[in-house]
């Protein structure tokens, strides 16, 4: 199960390392076989030297939906890319620790295009937590203040329909 809110945002959080500290960085592309639930997704996922690659099947929901991710071979990943036959989409993520063991990511999709956008998005244990949760009570009352976690239209798939097909 996957439980999570989004938001747009305009850039990096700027707190100091020690209020919101760096975890890692992490290089993704990603692309689409299908947009609709079930939507399903490949990912290529990179942190330093580690890559993974990933098959993914999301069910409908915005706040809470059900997630499988797979992993695959690179071979399969690339047979797969291939099959779409469109750019995939690229994108920074940079993963920051919250309080209450929450990290919270921030991803600039498709840098230097036209397309180039920010969101983050934070998972949650359980529905309470994510909508009890207040970005203020970290110092992101601010940064976090555009969120479109209930808005249709706000998903990767949604981007990859519009931007790609």
């Amino acid at each position: 199960m996957e439980i999570e809110r989004k938001w747009m945002v305009d850039g990096w959080p700027v707190l100091d390392a020690e209020a919101l500290p760096l975890l890692c960085t992490e290089y993704q592309e990603q692309g689409y076989l299908h947009t609709q639930a079930p939507i399903v997704r490949i990912r290529l996922e990179r942190r330093g030297t580690d890559t993974k690659y990933v098959l993914c099947f999301k069910s409908e929901g915005l706040l809470v939906r059900k997630e499988i991710e797979i992993e695959v071979s690179k071979e399969d990943f690339e047979r797969l890319s291939d099959l779409i036959g469109q750019p995939l989409v690229r994108k920074e993520r940079r993963i920051y620790q919250l309080p209450e063991g929450l990290e919270l990511e921030v991803n600039l999709v498709d840098e230097g295009l036209p397309t180039a956008f920010m969101y983050a998005e934070v998972e949650f244990g359980s529905e309470q937590q994510a909508r009890s949760w207040d970005p203020a009570a970290c110092g992101l009352g601010g940064y976090l203040s555009e969120d479109v976690t209930g808005q249709p239209g706000r998903s990767m798939s949604a981007f990859w329909a519009n931007t790609r097909s």
